[in-house]
């Protein structure tokens, strides 16, 4: 459905039938209940659901929920992301459970959805979000378990410190007042396996668990079908991946139990290695929190540092020290942030990617490498004048 009229237009529009929509919820109702009575009445919307460029299980399994969610009220919605998955259990779980998602191309007509719906991510981990801005798409929900980033102004906010947006998704669909689910539906038995490698993957094999996850664990198992959900989480790393885990390993700098590792250039077909070179050292004696990056060419020609962060540190509060860290965009987007225990980030390198060869290219590593240790290492309060490569400060 296109809208008619600019962008201060649809804001105004869109926050008086926020204030008008708010009004209508009962006081202290439960957000499934809230979020039922926002989805009745209306049938023949088509809603885009935006999850980060680069999805996850999580986000993956938990807009996989909302759809399932919004059928009910006859509201069409299409899964829809901009960059890649590449990680090998992310495409198992695609394509073992039939998953469809949709990678945004430029000639994808925006301005043909009725609102945009934004799970596990508040609009700072997408491009989408200023492409649906632009297109005039309303925001309609907004579900998700980081801190809160403020960005958006939705009909419908849950945002809260649970493990994972799984989480809250099992929560909806236990609370029945959307649908039962059935063990003999197809669809239901995929959804359950989807949201419990969700929850199993977002929480560290429930390492990270709190009450929320063991009890959407238990509500899901009785559906979910355990055989498939091996066969997704038992997929083998790429060479790609267990090189890339080789360089972190050769290239890291351990401080006061901060690790640092850049892992150099990497294909954009293994930019998912860098979490999960960051997940392996973290099980390093000694270590509590991992920082793995490296510089990563696009396909569309585009460069930039990508990083994770992992911690073990309960007093560390992630987003707020990467954003201490690295600082901003010319926009003011910040170019980092995460959740309790584990964040990211990404530095466009604009006019200065691509070009050079050999030592050139090495060159320009080298000065973005040192400066990125450089400023997470101040941001740590574990700087120092002069270090080498792979040096150990405990």
């Amino acid at each position: 459905m296109a809208h008619i009229g600019g962008p201060e237009a649809i804001e105004t529009t869109e926050r008086r039938q926020r204030q008008g929509d708010i009004r209508s919820l009962r006081a202290g109702s439960p957000p499934a209940t809230q979020l039922r009575e926002l989805l009745s009445g209306r049938g023949g919307e088509r809603h885009v659901v935006a999850i980060q460029d680069f999805p996850d299980p999580d986000a993956i399994s938990s807009a996989l929920a909302y759809q399932a969610i919004a059928a009910v009220f006859g509201i069409e919605t299409e899964i829809l992301y901009e960059g890649l998955i590449s990680h090998p259990e992310n495409l198992a779980l695609v394509n073992l459970l039939d998953i469809e998602l949709t990678r945004y191309e430029e000639e994808h007509a925006l301005d043909g959805y009725s609102a945009a719906v934004f799970i596990d991510n508040q609009g700072t981990t997408t491009r989408l979000t200023k492409r649906l801005r632009e297109a005039g798409v309303p925001t309609f929900a907004v579900i998700d378990h980081h801190d809160p980033q403020d960005l958006l102004d939705p009909l419908f906010r849950d945002v809260r410190p649970v493990g994972a947006a799984a989480t809250i998704m099992a929560e909806y669909i236990g609370s029945g007042v959307f649908f039962d689910f059935d063990g003999a539906h197809q669809a239901h038995v995929h959804l359950a396996t989807a949201l419990l490698h969700g929850l199993h993957s977002e929480t560290r094999s429930f390492i990270h668990a709190c009450k929320g996850e063991y009890e959407a664990a238990a509500f899901l198992s009785r559906f979910a079908d355990q055989d498939l959900l091996e066969r997704v989480m038992c997929v083998q790393k790429s060479r790609g991946t267990m090189e890339t885990i080789q360089a972190a390993l050769g290239k890291r700098t351990i401080r006061g139990g901060l690790c640092i590792a850049g892992v150099g250039r990497l294909r954009w077909a293994d930019r998912d290695a860098i979490p999960q070179a960051a997940d392996f050292l973290l099980d390093e004696e000694n270590v509590n929190t991992t920082i793995v990056y490296g510089m990563v060419t696009h396909g569309d020609g585009r460069e930039s540092i990508i990083g994770s962060l992992r911690t073990t540190n309960a007093t560390m509060s992630v987003d707020g020290f990467l954003k201490q860290a690295l600082g901003k965009d010319s926009t003011g987007r910040h170019y980092g942030g995460g959740r309790s225990r584990a964040g990211g980030f990404e530095i466009e390198l604009g006019f200065l990617a691509g070009g050079g060869e050999g030592d050139e290219r090495e060159s320009k590593w080298a000065l973005y490498d040192a400066q990125i240790r450089r400023k997470l290492f101040e941001a740590a309060g574990l700087e120092k004048l002069h270090y080498n490569e792979g040096d150990d400060d405990g």
